[in-house]
């Protein structure tokens, strides 16, 4: 394991941008397919792929320099500037990143309206991104080496994509339409005797 750990230090080293879109990318591909597994445990491998697309050709580069931008604006990890990246980072980041999800989504999906996934779900994902995502961002520029970021915020894109690609396969964007979810498929297991 050591090794494999000083292989990846010495690749974000010499080429960080690649090294972060590649574990960011794999991480949230994971997302999706948990999320699959949570659904109907069939695994999807088409729907995968067009995360990873959305995800390599746009979100995770995307974040990679919005991490350096806002550095460089917003430099150091005193209080003050740690609260303005966070803000920044959910009226800015957090907008764009949620409508290009949605949006790319759709088109790699052939919808005919590819902005209405976005048009309906937008607000309630935005909020729930609220919920989430300061905290995260709060340990990110507090803790967190630039060079690192992304893949950092990779880890809990984690959880994020599995919530996000729920909502965006058949939630409504809600907390509460996850939790219901996951409640009722708990509520099924107890209620089915196993299988012999």
């Amino acid at each position: 394991m050591a090794g494999w750990w000083r292989a990846l230090a010495r690749a974000a080293g010499r080429h960080p941008w690649p090294t972060n879109v590649l574990l960011y990318a794999a991480l949230y591909s994971a997302g999706d397919v948990l999320q699959q597994r949570l659904r109907d445990g069939q695994a999807d491998w088409r729907q995968t792929r067009r995360v990873a697309t959305v995800v390599v050709s746009f979100h995770a580069n995307f974040n990679y320099v919005w991490q350096h931008l806002l550095e460089r604006a917003l430099p150091g990890r005193a209080p003050r500037a740690v609260l303005a990246k966070v803000l920044c980072d959910q009226a800015v980041c957090a907008p764009v990143a949620v409508s290009a999800f949605y949006i790319g989504m759709s088109f790699l999906q052939g919808k005919d309206d590819i902005f209405l996934d976005m048009k309906q779900k937008f607000w309630n994902t935005y909020k729930s991104g609220l919920a989430y995502w300061p905290f995260v961002q709060l340990t990110t520029f507090s803790f967190v080496p630039i060079r690192w970021r992304t893949a950092y915020i990779g880890l809990f894109g984690f959880l994020w994509a599995t919530f996000l690609c729920y909502s965006q396969q058949s939630g409504d964007g809600t907390l509460k339409s996850a939790f219901i979810f996951l409640h009722l498929k708990e509520a099924n297991a107890v209620e089915r005797p196993p299988e012999k």
